[in-house]
């Protein structure tokens, strides 16, 4: 049953230590045993009834409210809107470079690039107006 243990010490790692902890930490390891023993008994491998007690048991946020520990709060999103701009920039640049080397490579005397270049370069232009909202709403 050292799974069991190792996975209730994980559970409670950022829990500061005291008595209290140290008390629901031993029922929680003694309740999933006990989960433990009785899927044994109705027939499961203890590989197996050690994986589905721990499944069954679930989260802790219920316990760590009752211990007084506050649930890390979602980290704020990156912006990201400054390298998606210059991500598209590059890309559409290597694409319209493409098309121009197949254009001047394979039909030299026909000049079709400009056209998918034009549809190409929708893909920056939206990252750029979508930078100055962003930068916009900064403010």
């Amino acid at each position: 049953m050292k799974k069991i243990k190792v996975y209730v010490n994980e559970l409670f790692k950022d829990i500061p230590e005291s008595e209290q902890k140290n008390a629901v930490m031993q029922e929680v390891t003694q309740n999933l045993e006990e989960k433990v023993l009785d899927l044994m008994e109705q027939g499961k491998e203890e590989e197996d009834a050690i994986n589905k007690a721990i499944v069954d048991f679930g989260d802790i946020d219920d316990l760590k409210k009752e211990l007084g520990v506050k649930s890390a709060l979602p980290k704020p999103k990156k912006n990201m809107t400054k390298l998606n701009l210059g991500y598209s920039i590059w890309g559409s640049a290597l694409i319209i470079g493409l098309f121009v080397f197949i254009n001047f490579y394979y039909s030299p005397d026909i000049i079709w690039f400009v056209y998918p270049t034009f549809a190409v370069l929708w893909w920056p232009l939206t990252m750029y107006f979508r930078w100055l909202r962003t930068k916009e709403n900064a403010k």
